[in-house]
């Protein structure tokens, strides 16, 4: 992005939700996804609706999970609950069971865990380990994959994540369909699922296509101000950029991992499926 901004190259992006990179005056960097302070809005509130009180926090220590972790401390106060601790740990650590020890022994309702895959996955086994079983468990990054009950198998039973995009939501244009379209569309070419991340890099695309369409031109002044006027429904949700280039029009959804796949819990107006609260005994 700052190659971009310094050669007057129109950037738009898929997968940098951080605020900070928008907080730098740059006029030339579009995000199409949920800013990351918004990741965790609607799980804590569905929880909090469910009766959930208290709330610990572990943070992997980057700027992407940093905002994580404020927009979660934000959503836990705003909700009406009350946050027990705030812990960080660095992105090389191997063992988790110190921290997880200590939020054992302060029992919260809610466990919010803000890294990345690998440590999502550390965070569940180290928990396991230690006898940590809080009411529920969210993982910033993670349970929406695949790959995270390839890995976990039933340890992964009712863990709550966030996702960009679902399948399941109600979204659609004229170019790609529905959300349901896209996807059928998605595995029949790539043979597999398609993971919100791949939605996102399609989205980016069309947003820019549909820019660089109203400008009726290349020219980068006409294409940005396309994009800052732009506010379209997609197959991907709302994408509508403010003046620093974020889409905060499009809502993050909450999943839960259910017989094995994550379903869609909150907000409840787009769920398919109800939320697990609290966690069965492990």
């Amino acid at each position: 992005s700052a190659i971009a901004e310094k050669y007057g190259v129109i950037m738009v992006e898929a997968h940098g939700a951080s605020e900070a990179l928008f907080e730098r005056g740059f006029k030339n960097l579009f995000a199409v996804l949920t800013p990351a302070s918004y990741y965790t809005e609607s799980a804590l509130k569905a929880l909090a609706d469910a009766g959930a009180k208290t709330v610990v926090i572990a943070q992997m220590d980057e700027t992407a999970s940093y905002a994580l972790a404020v927009g979660a401390e934000k959503w836990t106060e705003e909700n009406g609950m009350t946050l027990l601790a705030w812990e960080t740990y660095p992105a090389e650590i191997t063992d988790l069971s110190a921290i997880m020890t200590k939020f054992r022994e302060l029992n919260p309702d809610v466990f919010v865990g803000c890294g990345h895959f690998n440590s999502s996955v550390l965070v569940v086994k180290s928990a396991g380990e230690v006898g940590f079983s809080p009411k529920a468990m969210m993982l910033t990054v993670g349970p929406d994959s695949p790959d995270f009950v390839a890995e976990l198998g039933d340890q992964a039973a009712f863990i709550m994540g966030d996702s960009q995009w679902d399948k399941t939501l109600a979204y659609k244009d004229e170019f790609f369909g529905t959300a349901a379209d896209y996807a059928e569309r998605y595995e029949k070419r790539w043979g597999e699922a398609p993971p919100y991340q791949s939605a996102s890099s399609t989205a980016a695309a069309l947003a820019l296509q549909l820019a660089i369409e109203k400008a009726g031109s290349l020219d980068m002044d006409k294409v940005r101000q396309a994009l800052q006027d732009l506010d379209v429904s997609t197959f991907y949700g709302q994408i509508n950029f403010d003046e620093t280039g974020k889409n905060t029009a499009k809502a993050m959804v909450t999943i839960q991992i259910q017989d094995g796949v994550p379903v869609v819990v909150a907000p409840t107006d787009v769920a398919s499926a109800k939320l697990v609260y609290p966690l069965p005994a492990r």
